[in-house]
This record gives structure tokens, sequence and C-alpha cells, in this order.
């Protein structure tokens, strides 16, 4: 066989090994506690649970070990399953063996707190974290064996330098009560973390969480009961054991999902093609993480968008990872997720491969939503500026021609009454001023066509009035409105109503129309009808189409039924909440 076949081989069957290796170490270790528990006399209860939480945590480490190797979660988990196997050698007849089992008889109460609140890379992140743990491990490691050398186990043990057993005992209860305050607040820190997230919590996280949440609260009823003593003190240690014994099964079914969901990522390829409008949901499924957001790049926009377009920008925050999914070396969409997954890279690449194709369409999707959004908010500012223009033509000709008109009728008029004498000048005269009157007439209808300036004095329901008063035929009127609307919802309303009927003047051939205006669920619905011949030209004619764009620039809604013979009806919906 080649040379690098072997090597191959050999690294093939390496984790294998040392996996058998280390297997049979800690059963090693078990049987020798046992075997040293029922040497001692140590009821085979309390000997069991001790064996149990040691070998939760071996076990559990070395696979969290083995299956990432640059995590510290594991070699932590591995190090409280090593420090609890050491307790047991208090039960040793030798006595250096012995002494090293009570030197380290607290310790993994506090490797406990350390292994709970790293969780999940294994590193104490936050400052109030290092410092309950560091103060747990001078308690533990520093305290301790100054309490026996002060006589706290008795006056014949190895280590003992003065024999004042009251300051011994004294210290190692507050050595007890330390650890337990610590205990207490690595809850606190536990609960604050959950709500800070204030998103909700993969499944198995969530678990795992609680899980440990409630063994540092047993450690510290535990050793707050060690402090006071009383009869109950052994079944509440061995309650204690028996449930922080199940945290790293907590743990380990947590990586068990993970597997089975890397197992189930095929199923995910059906769930996308059945789900192409919210890819968000089954993404957090083949995840197990219900926060999970989906953000989608946008080449054109230099940004980063949700699925409707919206434009967001990736978390700072450190409770939140971010997986980016690339397609030809480009971003495509970003995963945002809990920080956990970091330590299933395997899932994420799984779920990333799966997902590719269908998040570039989402992509697509998103940039086209977002191209629709930008025409829309660029339709409503062409809008609102040609009636910002319409407005300022309407105050020049109000301020401007007409104030001239009637300041050049108002001169004829005077002129005239001072022509007694010549009665064809005043008869020109007179004509002169009826046509300066109809022309004042004529610009304060193109005024009113730019902008009805009664609208924005007196709001829409006196300008209909106004407006169906000068209609070219009877019109019905109804106003139910709340009181004054936005100004754009106004102008629309009013220019709906305008429009339609002098197209009803100009072509419908009507005796009669109805114009209904009425405010209600948030939307301002108006309505005109009339009994002409119908065939409103709803496509080619430019009156309608421009009142469908300043109806649509508003997000509102503009329909028009009409039949030859039957009359039409022209229906607008304007958002007014």
């Amino acid at each position: 066989m080649p040379t690098s076949a072997v090597r191959r081989a050999v690294r093939a069957r390496s984790p294998v090994v040392l996996g058998g290796l280390a297997g049979l170490l800690v059963a090693a270790a078990a049987g020798g506690c046992l075997t040293l528990a029922a040497a001692a006399g140590i009821p085979a209860v309390h000997a069991t649970l001790i064996v149990w939480m040691a070998v939760s945590y071996s076990a559990a480490g070395l696979i969290a070990w083995r299956r990432r190797p640059a995590n510290r979660f594991g070699p932590l988990m591995l190090l409280t399953g090593v420090a609890t196997f050491a307790t047991a050698l208090w039960w040793a007849d030798i006595v250096a063996l012995r002494t090293v089992g009570q030197l380290c008889d607290l310790l993994p109460t506090v490797l406990i707190l350390h292994l709970f609140l790293a969780f999940p890379t294994g590193r104490l992140t936050s400052r109030p974290a290092r410092l309950l743990v560091g103060l747990g491990y001078v308690a533990a490691v520093g305290v301790q064996p100054v309490a026996i050398m002060l006589g706290s186990l008795g006056p014949d043990h190895p280590l003992l330098l003065v024999d004042a057993p009251e300051v011994g005992s004294a210290l190692f209860d507050g050595e007890l009560i330390v650890i337990s305050v610590v205990s207490l607040a690595g809850v606190a820190q536990l609960v604050a973390r959950r709500r800070a997230a204030g998103r909700p919590l993969r499944r198995s996280l969530g678990l795992l969480i609680d899980s440990f949440g409630l063994g540092l609260a047993m450690i510290a009823v535990m050793l707050m009961v060690g402090v006071f003593g009383g009869p109950s003190f052994p079944v509440v240690q061995r309650v204690s054991i028996a449930v922080i014994g199940f945290a790293p099964v907590a743990f380990l079914a947590g990586l068990l999902g993970a597997r089975l969901a890397r197992t189930a990522v095929g199923d995910l390829v059906v769930e996308l093609r059945a789900e192409p409008d919210d890819l968000r949901a089954p993404l957090a499924r083949a995840l197990g993480d219900p926060s999970l957001a989906v953000l989608y790049w946008l080449p054109q926009f230099a940004s980063w968008t949700d699925q409707h377009g919206k434009p967001l920008e990736l978390p700072a925050d450190q409770a939140r990872a971010t997986t980016l999914i690339e397609r030809d070396g480009a971003p495509v969409a970003a995963l945002i997720h809990d920080v956990a997954l970091n330590d299933e890279r395997e899932l994420l690449d799984a779920v990333s491969a799966a997902a590719a194709i269908a998040l570039e369409t989402g992509r697509l999707q998103a940039e086209l939503r977002a191209h629709v959004d930008e025409l829309r908010g660029s339709r409503a500012r062409v809008i609102e500026a040609g009636q910002q223009e319409r407005q300022r033509l309407e105050r020049n000709l109000h301020d401007g021609a007409q104030q001239r008109l009637i300041a050049l009728s108002l001169d004829l008029a005077m002129l005239e009454s001072s022509l007694d004498g010549d009665p064809a000048a005043r008869t020109r005269l007179s004509q002169a001023r009826g046509e300066i009157a109809t022309s004042l007439a004529e610009l304060r209808d193109v005024a009113r066509g730019l902008h009805p300036a009664v609208l924005s004095a007196h709001g829409l329901a006196v300008a209909l009035e106004s407006l169906t008063a000068r209609a070219p035929l009877p019109v019905r009127l109804t106003v139910r409105l709340d009181g004054r609307l936005a100004e754009a919802v106004e102008v629309a309303a009013y220019y709906v109503v305008c429009e339609s009927l002098a197209n009803i003047g100009k072509h419908a051939r009507a005796t009669a129309a109805t114009v209904s205006v009425a405010q209600a669920d948030g939307r301002l619905v108006v309505e005109v009808l009339d009994d002409g011949r119908g065939g409103a030209d709803t496509e080619g004619g430019s009156g309608l189409r421009g009142l469908a764009d300043r109806v649509e620039a508003l997000d509102g809604r503009l329909r028009v039924w009409t039949s030859s013979g039957n009359g039409t009806r022209v229906q607008a919906e304007l958002p007014c909440g």
C-alpha cells in the first residue's frame, strides 16, 4: 500500500481509535469510582449519581470536542466531568488520593457555572460573567486549601498547619455561601441573556438554557442547605446532582437535532418550491431557529433589503450572526440567525446550498418590489411637483391677470360714466366690459381647473358643493366625512369628481349624475355615477388614465364600470388613515 494511502487510513481511523480509548477511560473511571464507594460504605444511590454526573459531562464533552475541535465548550465540559470523577477520590483509603478528592470537592460546581455562562463558544464574553466565575474559582480553589490547613477536616489531616477548626469551618461555610451566591447570580445572567434576545429561541437552545438555569439554582440550594445543615441535605444533594447531570443530555439532544436536521435538507427543497413567496419560514424550520431573518443584496441599490424590498442593515447585535450566501463570488442573500448556529457549520452550509437557487429567485423578487416602490415614490413625487406647479399658476393668475382684468373693467366703467354725450362710445365701452367679464370668468375656470382655492381654504365638502353647482347637469351630492383629510387625498378626490363630471358633460349625454363621498375604515371612497350612454374609454383616454395615476400614487385604486346604454360608474378608494 502506498505511503499516502497509509497516512489517509491512519487519519481516518484516528478519531475512532481516540474515541474508543476515551470511552474506555471514562468507563474505567466510572468503575473505579463505584469500587471506591463500595469499599468506603458510600450509599449506592449517592455513588451512582456522582458517577452519572461525571460520565454525562465527560461523554458529552468528548463528543462536542470531536464535533467542534475549535470550540472551547467541549474541553470545558470534559474538564467538568474529570473534576467530578476527582471528587470521588475522597472515598479512597490512600491519603494522597483522598486529599486530592477533598481539594477538588467544590471545583465541579464552579466549573459548571463557568460552563453554563460560557455557552455556546466556551468563552466568557461579558465582564459580569468573568467576575462571577473568578469569584467562584477563588472560593473553590483558593479558600478550600486554606480551610483544610486550618483544620476544617479534622486535626489528623496531612495538610493541617494550624489547628483552628472553628476558623477553618467558618471559611468553609463562607466558601459555600460565595459559590451559592455566584450561582444565583449566574441564573440571573442566563435570564437576562434570554430576555435580551427579544426573539423566539431555537427549541433545543431554549431547553438547554432552561436546564442551565435550573442546574445553577439547584447548586445554590444544595450549598445553602449544606451551610445551615439539616436532615434534608442528603436528599437535596442527590436531587441536585441528578438535575445537574441532565444538562449534558440536553446539549447532546441539540447536537442530535442538528444532525437530524442535516439529513432532512432534502425536504427543504420541496418546501421551498411549495412556499416560493415566503422562504423565511421553511429555512427557519430547517435550521430550528424561529428568529431567522432573510435579507437580500440588491446590487443596483447597493443595499440589503427584506423580501418586500424595504432597505435594512445587517445587524450589529453580538447575539445575532450572519451567514452570507453567494453565487459566482457575489452576495445573493444573508441569513440572520442565532449565534449558536455558528457551531453547526455543516447544517448552515447544507441549508445554504439547498436554498441558493430559491434565494436567488427571492432576491429578484425583492429587487422587483424595490423597483416598484421606487417607481411608486417617483410617480408620487411627479404628481406632487405637478400639483405644486398648479397651485403656483393658480396664485399667479389670481393675483396677477385676474386682478388686472378687474382693475381694467373698473377703469372702463368710470370712463363709460364720463361719456354722457357719446352713446356710440358708451356702447363700445359696455361691449368691452362684457368681453372682459367673459375673459375673467374663463380665466377663473382655468384657475379652478389648475387648483381649486376653495379646496385649500374650506375643505373637500365645500369644494365639491361648488363644483357640482357649476356642473352642466343636475348632480346629487352626498358627503360623509369626519373632518379635514390630508391635502393630497382631498386634491385627488376632488379631481376624480371634477374629471368625471367633465367627461359626463362632454360625452355621456346623461340627464343626471350622483356623487357620493364617504370615509370609513381608514379609506375614502369616491363614487360618480351617471345615467348616460356609457362606453367610457378607460384605456385610450388620458383623463381617466391621469386620474388612475393620481389615485395609485397614494396607494389607492380607481375602478370604472361602463357598458353601452347603461351609464358609467367611477369609483376611487384612497387610504386616509
